[in-house]
């Protein structure tokens, strides 16, 4: 089916309008009718191949929420009409452990991601939700039950959401907890609200005084500026976790020393250059961990998009025209946004 969207044909090229086709719905698909599309630091590094192995055509977009056009014969949990969501993934082996488990962002056989993925679909690789239409098994659909006017901002849950959720679930941050989110972009403010949800002691760390005003507002208990040694330092050792967002090299050795006796630190941004070595006396003597966390899996991302809707958390967002892209990227690399940009793809008719 011929489908509007905006894609780049290479690294060094802007993106453009551009047709694609989508497949019609098989006997498990569902078939939605995007209504908003989240733009996600990823997006930008895939269109530019900062992360290597970019196929092009390559239409970004992994943060999605639309409404069901059409459903395959052997759907059971859609129907047309259901407003619904798909995150970073449309497929996966499922026949693995992770699988398995409901984890199928760790699929040891590779998930299929919602662009730039392998797929037998023209032209042999998925094509993201910068589109007016997708179609997608309806095991990788997920519900959404805020309310009508929420749907833009509802959008980066679907990655900016899940990916600070799933490794606050992990490490079972609740009340009782001291719990660190470090800086105050797409993916911090939405750590601090949903921190701040679960009923932890949220500390945001930012390198910048004017946000301190910003974070309290989001739901930060107290705001250190990390350049302020003093400040820093009157936090040593008692920290159970730290969700550190950012996705630039930078010294961890200022997050670990905060760090309770077997607290974690948690890193969820990927840098372009690698983090300085950490000192790793300062891990071995209090028994403290560097972790990672990637997204979340199905299940885990319903479970998360039902918990924001409860406690009515949407992300902070600004709404663009497909055809303002290009310069949302450019003020994205100067972190001018607060805090998420979200395509209209009603615009992508014009």
């Amino acid at each position: 089916m011929p489908t509007h969207a905006f894609g780049a044909h290479a690294a060094d090229q802007p993106l453009v309008p551009l047709d694609i086709d989508r497949r019609a719905p098989g006997p498990r698909d569902v078939q939605i009718e995007i209504a908003y599309c989240g733009v996600c630091h990823s997006d930008l590094h895939t269109v530019k191949s900062e992360w290597s192995g970019t196929r092009y055509p390559c239409v970004p977009g992994h943060e999605i929420v639309g409404h069901v056009s059409a459903v395959g014969a052997q759907v059971t949990g859609f129907k047309v009409g259901d407003t619904v969501g798909v995150g970073c993934m449309v497929d996966s082996c499922q026949h693995c452990a992770a699988c398995d488990e409901g984890l199928e962002q760790y699929c040891t056989n590779g998930f299929t991601g919602t662009y730039n993925g392998a797929t037998q679909d023209p032209p042999g690789h998925t094509l993201g939700g910068y589109s007016q239409r997708i179609v997608v098994d309806e095991r990788f659909v997920l519900r959404i039950r805020h309310d009508a006017g929420q749907l833009a901002a509802v959008a980066p849950l679907l990655c900016a959401g899940i990916t600070t959720y799933s490794p606050l679930r992990h490490w079972n941050v609740g009340p009782g907890k001291k719990v660190g989110i470090v800086g105050i972009g797409g993916l911090g403010h939405m750590g601090i609200k949903l921190t701040h949800a679960m009923g932890a002691h949220v500390v945001a760390f930012t390198t910048s005084e004017s946000k301190r005003q910003d974070a309290h507002h989001l739901g930060a208990d107290e705001v250190v500026v990390s350049r302020d040694a003093d400040a820093m330092a009157a936090h040593a050792g008692s920290f159970d976790f730290i969700l550190d967002t950012v996705a630039a090299s930078h010294e961890l050795d200022a997050f670990t020393t905060l760090l309770k006796r077997d607290g974690t630190l948690c890193l969820v941004g990927v840098p372009e250059h690698p983090h300085p070595s950490p000192n790793i006396g300062v891990l071995i003597f209090g028994r403290r961990s560097i972790a990672g966390s990637l997204i979340g899996g199905i299940r885990e991302t319903q479970e998360m998009l039902d918990f924001c809707a409860e406690h009515g958390i949407v992300s902070d967002i600004e709404m663009i025209p497909a055809q303002a892209i290009n310069e949302a990227y450019e003020r994205m690399l100067r972190s001018d946004v607060k805090y998420r940009f979200v395509i209209d793809i009603a615009s992508l008719a014009k």
